[in-house]
């Protein structure tokens, strides 16, 4: 290959390294898997070693990891916050640990950790309280996301007197599976799309703007790094034991999360026994960190351009296995939305028994180019739901290709497919018997109409007895009905009866969230009630009044005009508001007038209070919330990362600045 071919193939891979650095680390949606991202890298790396004349400057190789989004305030670290090399091969972390003792000259202790599959994060304590968080970011400065990082509760806000006065923890952030899971369900129930997988979910709610939704999540977090501290101890392991002292969540070492070894067959027995029972573990792990333990050993080894010469990282490869794809079933969602399921040879992938994998469309069927008998490859990986991810041509037996159904398997119904969908759908709302049942599940939910007595099982009796075609039925059911049931004693009956007469007083938001209107979830519920106080205000509402809600797409606003169209749903929506439910935000009680005919705009991220929090409390004191600071505006509340232009206009316009304890002493008056 001459000279001009090699750069051109180092300019292809820069350029596909760059576009999948993006779309991992500020989309949080990555193309492909972390071994194939590896391995470009490592091609690039050959590359550019083999001819360093050609090496750019900015080239992929030379970065630490993420990128700064625009979301959140960019701040420089006091540490660079560099990244680990990482190796699949056990021979090259062999090479390691014998090329670190050669440099040394001695003996060293090595500390073998798990490598969490989440998202690092420095946080600096002063004075024994959590003052700054800040994500990895380019290693030099990453986003401050102080607010959302105080919600996570395995993070202490406070920690122990005997803790240094000044110092810097850093660890990693991830999403429990059985969150990611429950998240994921809800998605589902309310007709969004799922997640991808536990890391990104992580990643992308560590950026979202409303520390409240951050705060249901239920991230979590290990620390196990100690930075700017002198004389603190002799290693590193030493180190994270002090760590937890002083209140914080570390690795165990009595649970082998982290322990330390002089020998390279430690390391080894460490990598082999994690290699089998990470799949045990609540969360996902992918890989193993290994570390010089001595600090002044650190310092002797010292630091390449982007990562440490004294540490390294071994990274699990997906695992993956082979069985026969024996089938493929359609389910129906409460939407409509069709997803195609692989049921399989059932076969032992990560600690469990797969038999059935999501093939999630017709494109990934497509894609995959799927035959009746394929002997498939599956993964597990990163994803909690195992994926079909090839097929072993060697091995086809049938030539006959997969079709994506072209009817509802439920109802008959022909499919459709809206421009721009990835999913096909049954539009049988009305009489699909999934749907119907899927919606009156979704309506009497905890976070909706919270109707207790009624599972699943039931809803599908009902509803094959005819009892229910609909949530606005449950409002008719009476006594006798419930007892003609299997296994509906009397006071169950009764119990049922006077839960739904309960949910007559849910309000407005949770009503509209049990709708199950296609794309506006729990969140978004809120913000419509908010925006227009009644129902019919809502029903009437134009696509532009409907735009100019915080949050509110052109996707989610054209859902809720197709809906409030259906002559069917505006039966459904009479009848419930004839049966009693709630149909308007209910004026709250005032609790001051102090702020009574002045404007309050907030802006910023605040430590007490969320901004939903804030706003409430302008209007429980008799204020009003404004949207943009103009002449009219009488106090800019004003929180941390609020906008310089802001700031500027309310100090052109002299409004007044409060803020959040001044606000907080101001209606406490």
């Amino acid at each position: 290959m001459d000279l001009q071919a090699i750069k051109a193939k180092i300019s292809a891979l820069s350029a596909e390294l760059h576009l999948h650095n993006h779309a991992y680390y500020v989309l949080n949606e990555p193309q492909i898997s972390d071994y194939e991202f590896d391995m470009l890298l490592k091609e690039l790396e050959q590359l550019e070693k083999a001819y360093p004349s050609l090496i750019d400057p900015n080239s992929p190789t030379r970065r630490v990891g993420g990128d700064i989004t625009k979301k959140f305030e960019a701040k420089a670290h006091r540490f660079p916050m560099l990244s680990l090399s990482n190796s699949y091969s056990e021979q090259e972390i062999i090479d390691w640990a014998e090329r670190c003792q050669k440099a040394l000259g001695e003996a060293s202790e090595f500390v073998c950790e798990l490598k969490y599959d989440g998202v690092a994060i420095g946080i600096q304590y002063q004075d024994g309280a959590l003052v700054q968080a800040l994500t990895r970011g380019d290693g030099q400065q990453g986003e401050e996301v102080t607010s959302n990082v105080r919600t996570i509760r395995s993070i202490p806000l406070k920690i122990n007197d005997n803790a240094p006065k000044d110092f810097e923890i850093r660890g990693e952030i991830f999403m429990p599976q059985q969150n990611f899971q429950a998240l994921n369900e809800q998605r589902a129930a309310q007709g969004e799309a799922l997640f991808a997988n536990p890391r990104n979910t992580a990643s992308g709610t560590l950026k979202l703007l409303d520390s409240k939704e951050v705060a249901k999540r239920g991230l979590d977090c290990y620390l196990y790094g100690v930075h700017g501290v002198q004389n603190l101890s002799n290693g590193h392991f030493e180190a994270v034991q002090k760590a937890k002292d002083w209140g914080f969540k570390v690795p165990d070492p009595k649970l082998r999360m982290i322990e330390k070894t002089t020998s390279i067959e430690g390391i080894m027995d460490f990598i082999h026994y994690w290699d089998i029972q990470r799949f045990t573990l609540p969360f996902d792990i992918d890989g193993v960190v290994l570390k010089v333990n001595s600090f002044e050993q650190q310092e002797q080894l010292g630091l390449t351009a982007k990562s440490p010469r004294w540490a390294i990282a071994y990274k699990f490869k997906t695992q993956q296995v082979e069985t026969k794809l024996e089938s493929v079933t359609y389910q129906v969602g409460r939407t409509g939305a069709i997803t195609p399921v692989a049921n399989l040879k059932p076969v032992q992938l990560g600690g469990t028994t797969v038999k059935r994998a999501s093939l999630h469309n017709a494109d990934q069927i497509q894609k995959l180019d799927l035959c009746h008998s394929d002997t498939v490859q599956v993964e597990k990986g990163g994803e909690i739901i195992p994926k079909i991810v090839g097929v072993n041509l060697a091995l086809r037996a049938s030539q006959e290709r997969i079709a994506f159904i072209e009817h509802c398997p439920e109802c008959g119904s022909e499919l459709i497919r809206q421009e721009g969908e990835a999913q096909h759908y049954c539009p049988n709302e009305q009489s699909c018997p999934p749907q119907v049942t899927g919606k009156i599940l979704h309506f009497i939910g905890r976070k909706a109409l919270n109707i207790e007595g009624l599972g699943e099982e039931t809803v599908e009796l009902m509803f094959a007895k005819q009892m229910i075609k609909s949530p606005l039925d449950l409002y008719h059911l009476t006594f006798d009905q419930l007892l003609s049931l299997e296994r509906m004693a009397e006071k169950s009956a009764n119990n049922l009866l006077q839960s739904i007469t309960a949910s007559k007083q849910i309000p407005l938001e949770r009503v509209l969230f049990g709708l199950g209107i296609r794309f506006v979830g729990e969140t978004v519920a809120k913000k419509l009630a908010q925006a227009f106080k009644t129902m019919t205000a809502l029903s009437t509402a134009s696509l532009e009044a409907l735009l100019l809600v915080d949050e509110i797409g052109e996707k989610i606003a054209q859902s809720i005009l197709a809906y409030f169209s259906d002559p069917e749903n505006l039966s459904l929506i009479a009848g419930l508001q004839a049966a009693g439910l709630q149909f308007e935000v209910l004026q709250k009680e005032l609790q001051s007038t102090i702020l009574e005919g002045k404007i309050c705009v907030i802006s910023g991220t605040f430590e007490t209070f969320s901004r939903d929090e804030i706003k409430d409390l302008v209007e429980l004191n008799g204020g009003k919330v404004g949207s943009s600071v103009s002449a009219k505006t009488t106090f800019l509340i004003a929180g941390a990362n609020m906008g310089p232009a802001k700031l500027q206009k309310a100090t052109d316009l002299g409004v007044t600045l409060l803020s959040e304890n001044e606000f907080i002493k101001l209606i406490s008056q």
